[in-house]
């Protein structure tokens, strides 16, 4: 039997089939000094595979307050483009997803990298809007 090159043996393989997501960086793209303004940078574009998410993962993850949406499985790049837990994912379907969770996968070809993804919203993200207060008349808020 035919074997692909550099593959290590009595490894399984792995096909990315789900679908293609994005991978961006986020950071502040205000001027020094002004107040933080985040912006996303485009990190990777990948192929994923949806994993299942156990009940194990999702009730720790609970405890913790952590609304983990879903679990993905990329190949791990090479290029340097690492995700990291504070990345934002971007699927076919256009929901964001910020990063909880990076883990490796042993035992498979190509090397993979699971990811917990946690839905995202820039209103999570944003601050709250600030409270105007009414103006007072008179002394003791008693209008004459």
């Amino acid at each position: 039997m035919r074997k692909a090159p550099f593959r290590p043996d009595n490894e399984i393989s792995q096909t990315f089939n789900s679908g293609v997501c994005t991978l961006y960086r986020q950071r502040d793209a205000a001027r020094p000094g002004y107040k933080p303004r985040p912006e996303l940078e485009r990190k990777a574009f990948l192929r994923y595979e949806e994993q299942r998410l156990g009940l194990n993962r999702y009730y720790a993850a609970r405890q913790v307050d952590v609304e983990v949406e879903r679990v993905i499985r990329v190949p791990r790049s090479f290029s340097g483009a690492v995700p990291d837990p504070q990345d934002i994912v971007r699927t076919e379907d256009g929901v964001h997803y910020r990063i909880d969770f990076v883990q490796s996968v042993p035992g498979v070809w190509p090397p993979c990298l699971d990811l917990t993804l946690v839905r995202y919203s820039a209103s999570m993200e944003a601050e709250q809007p600030e409270q105007t207060l009414s103006k007072e008349t008179g002394s003791g808020g008693v209008s004459d």
